[in-house]
């Protein structure tokens, strides 16, 4: 499975493959021209409670990873279209958070790759 991650603000690359934008929210300031995403899975985000909940507070990380995976339970439709992307060849999660290993991508990641 070829699965990367990659901040919204940072430029896009040949080598990004699929890219997925997965925040429930559009990144501030950036155009659909910049972002270069072919898709948005807003519904793949975590609840708008349990984003403004965790509040990117690094002493909440594994309790927000656990709330989220039980999220994504029951996303099942969206998460197999992320695994026979990345199956098919590279996918990029993009997210706008500022904290690089704090984040809805990073532990989406993580799910993704713990439940193939």
């Amino acid at each position: 499975m070829s699965l990367y991650l990659k901040r919204a603000f940072e430029p896009p690359q040949p080598q990004d493959g699929y890219r997925v934008l997965v925040d429930g929210l559009w990144p501030r300031g950036l155009s659909k021209d910049a972002l270069q995403v072919q898709e948005w899975l807003k519904e793949i985000a975590p609840s708008r409670e349990l984003r403004r909940w965790f509040g990117h507070d690094p002493d909440r990380w594994e309790e927000f990873r656990r709330r989220y995976f039980e999220e994504l339970e029951a996303k099942g439709e969206a998460l197999t279209e992320l695994r026979e992307r990345a199956r098919q060849g590279t996918l990029t999660l993009v997210y706008a958070a500022r904290d690089e290993e704090h984040n809805n991508a990073v532990a989406l990641r993580d799910y993704l790759l713990r439940r193939k």
